[in-house]
């Protein structure tokens, strides 16, 4: 991986990228990275799989990201209503269908303004129009 610089610490760069991967990729919890770690038996704590996450996951992520195929194109658009502090949100998500996530937007709306800024934020971050979508 280039611009990683893994001097000064613990463990090789090889482990602590697959960690750093395993994170990010199938959205774990740092307690679940720690735990695949130990089964493999490498022992980590969980305050070096997060500093390592802060330090190292932008880089890894934009990576996972730039080689990710493409999504499909058959988006399913769902909203949701959650409490933010209290407040009544709405929850905006596009996901494909192979359940990958393409974007997520909360927002106080929800009205046509809100929904459209979705697709156009999905259209322009994609590149990518969709043949059907499908919503609730």
């Amino acid at each position: 991986m280039s611009g990683l610089s893994f001097k000064r610490h613990r463990f090789p760069g090889s482990v602590i990228c697959q960690a750093v991967r395993w994170y990010f990729r199938f959205t774990l919890s740092i307690r679940d990275v720690e735990e695949l770690m130990a089964e493999r038996g490498i022992e980590v704590s969980r305050e070096a799989i997060r500093c390592w996450v802060n330090k190292f996951g932008p880089l890894i992520a934009a990576n996972i990201r730039r080689n990710r195929d493409r999504p499909t194109r058959r988006w399913h658009l769902d909203e949701a209503v959650i409490r933010i502090r209290g407040r009544r949100m709405y929850l905006w998500r596009a996901v494909d269908d192979e359940g990958e996530v393409l974007d997520v937007l909360v927002q106080k709306r929800r009205n046509k303004h809100a929904a459209l800024k979705l697709l156009r934020r999905l259209l322009r971050n994609t590149g990518i129009h969709p043949e059907a979508i499908v919503t609730d």
